[in-house]
């Protein structure tokens, strides 16, 4: 078992993809509890908003002050009259004035090798102020399109914003942008006109993460399948163009968990990563964009 110093001074190693100078390495890992297993971070103008499966799906809030996130004592369950509703979230597509999506893997078999993706569209601010889905579900789409898993966030193309998702899986993965308007309202991700343009991708992406001012879009990711930590560094607009995955970076951590979520902070030389493990499932990291 490595040290918590150890963690540390290890870092991040490069990939052989060195097409850009970004570069990044962790500098701090802690351990966060009341999450279950964490599946993911949001960060909405200074409160982090933390996600997990426990018994139930819940979110916690926290906000950053040096290399620790303090938390808020803020829990929201993702519940209706008590009932689960969004057990394993796996995406929160957040933007002002537009609709929020939460996205959700539903186990179909004992087994784990069956999925059903969903994705809620929600009364944002009401389910903050509730801290339940009661009154604040919107709308239930079935993400039929999707090749494993779907995993929301918003990203930018053209002077446009669009609900962006990605596939888990090893085969056939893409990246599919969404009329966000039109697909709150959908039963289905496959109905026509919901697709906005859509390119292909490496597999186990289990996030996504857009940086706005830089049209990169990183999936966060496996190396292989629930393990080993990978942050892919796209250009969004020539993977639009070209209809595959323009990558500008891969950076490979030596971290052996599960990695789950990503988020630049609102300094964009810092980031948070989590992960499902119990312990040490939240990692500073430092970032150089060039």
């Amino acid at each position: 078992m490595k040290t918590f110093s150890a963690i540390i001074l290890a870092g991040l190693a490069m990939s052989m993809l060195d097409y850009q100078p970004i570069s990044g390495n962790i500098t701090k890992s802690f351990t966060l509890d009341s999450l279950g297993a964490c599946q993911g971070i949001s960060n909405q103008k200074g409160t982090y908003f933390l996600y997990g499966e426990r018994e139930i799906g819940v979110m916690r809030a926290y906000t950053l002050k040096n290399d620790s996130l303090i938390d808020q004592n803020k829990e929201y369950r993702f519940t209706i009259k008590g009932k689960n509703v969004i057990k394993h979230p796996t995406g929160i597509a957040f933007k002002p004035g537009m609709p929020t999506f939460i996205g959700n893997s539903v186990r179909q078999n004992p087994e784990g090798t069956l999925w059903k993706a969903m994705i809620y569209s929600i009364k944002w601010e009401g389910f903050l102020k509730s801290k339940t889905l009661d009154g604040n579900l919107l709308n239930t789409i079935e993400d039929d399109a999707c090749i494993q898993g779907t995993r929301p966030e918003y990203v930018k193309h053209k002077g446009k914003w669009f609900m962006a998702t990605a596939d888990y899986g090893n085969k056939a993965n893409e990246v599919r942008l969404y009329h966000a308007g039109k697909l709150a309202k959908a039963a289905k991700t496959s109905e026509a006109g919901l697709l906005y343009k859509k390119f292909t991708c490496s597999p186990w992406v289990q996030n996504l993460h857009f940086v706005a001012d830089k049209g990169i879009l990183i999936l966060i990711q496996n190396q292989i399948e629930g393990r080993k930590w990978r942050l892919t560094f796209l250009d969004l607009e020539k993977s639009i163009a070209s209809g595959h995955e323009e990558v500008l970076k891969v950076i490979d951590t030596d971290k052996a968990d599960e990695l789950e979520g990503f988020t630049l902070t609102d300094d964009e030389s810092k980031a948070i990563a989590v992960s499902s493990s119990r312990k040490n499932n939240v990692s500073l990291m430092n970032l150089v964009w060039k």
